[in-house]
């Protein structure tokens, strides 16, 4: 990772103005997702296996981003019921109401197992966390999208190279995540966006995991995920939301 971010380094010194133009795109789309509101939804995650049953679980995620914090309750199956997460800036916690205790996680873990990770749930944080090192425009379907290949500037995030397809609104509709080395480990789909106040949220998203999957009938086909938010909400939480408390008291 140091050699990534020595190289993002190299080009932001060697380019400044290209530099400085990635990080105010990437500020853009992280304003159009970014709630200084707090933001409530229900989101219902539904993984597909090849050749099992589809897993369903719904949860209710709690967002204040303007304090980089969420807690994620699990409300089904009956078996996780109860179980959730607190993230308070970089300290993440997940709760297990059976043993009844909290136990440190990663935002780069994978959610329950799924396709989805930890850090999909917080805000956008593009402009912190990557270095735009090209650019070039490309048909997305009937989209016209800027194509952004980023790298990380640090060791905290979950993927160290990713590619953005971003439309004129500055909304990403299609991510591709890979590892430093460059081998592609998932690919995202957000074919829609729902406005809530005066920001945006996705309707739903498609994960592809592009390194799990099994071959049926001979064909290989991937792991998926994908999450769908309803009944979003922009009113004002309880700061006892955001405290282990809360996750205790609403389990037992």
């Amino acid at each position: 990772m140091k050699t990534l971010v020595c190289t993002v380094l190299l080009v932001s010194l060697c380019l400044p103005g290209f530099a400085l133009e990635g990080k105010a795109l990437l500020s853009a789309i992280d304003d159009q997702v970014t709630f200084s509101t707090d933001f409530a939804a229900e989101c219902t995650l539904t993984q597909d296996r090849p050749g099992e049953p589809a897993n369903v679980q719904k949860v209710v995620l709690y967002r204040r981003d303007r304090e980089t914090k969420f807690t994620i309750l699990i409300l089904s199956p009956e078996i996780d019921k109860g179980k959730g997460y607190l993230k308070v800036g970089n300290n993440l916690w997940f709760y297990d109401p059976t043993a009844r205790r909290f136990q440190v996680t990663s935002a780069k873990d994978r959610f329950q197992n799924s396709n989805a990770r930890n850090s999909d749930f917080t805000k956008s944080n593009l402009a912190n966390d990557y270095q735009v090192v090209s650019t070039k425009t490309e048909k997305l379907g009937r989209l016209d999208t800027t194509v952004l290949e980023l790298v990380a500037t640090n060791d905290n995030v979950t993927f160290p190279r990713s590619k953005v397809w971003v439309t004129a609104d500055n909304l990403v509709r299609k991510t591709e995540d890979s590892s430093l080395s460059g081998q592609l480990l998932r690919t995202t789909a957000i074919p829609q966006y729902q406005k809530v106040g005066a920001r945006f949220v996705p309707v739903r998203l498609i994960i592809i995991d592009n390194l799990r999957g099994r071959k049926i009938d001979g064909v290989m086909k991937n792991e998926s995920t994908i999450i769908e938010l309803a009944h979003p909400s922009v009113e004002p939480l309880t700061d006892l939301i955001f405290t282990q408390g809360y996750l205790e008291k609403v389990s037992s």
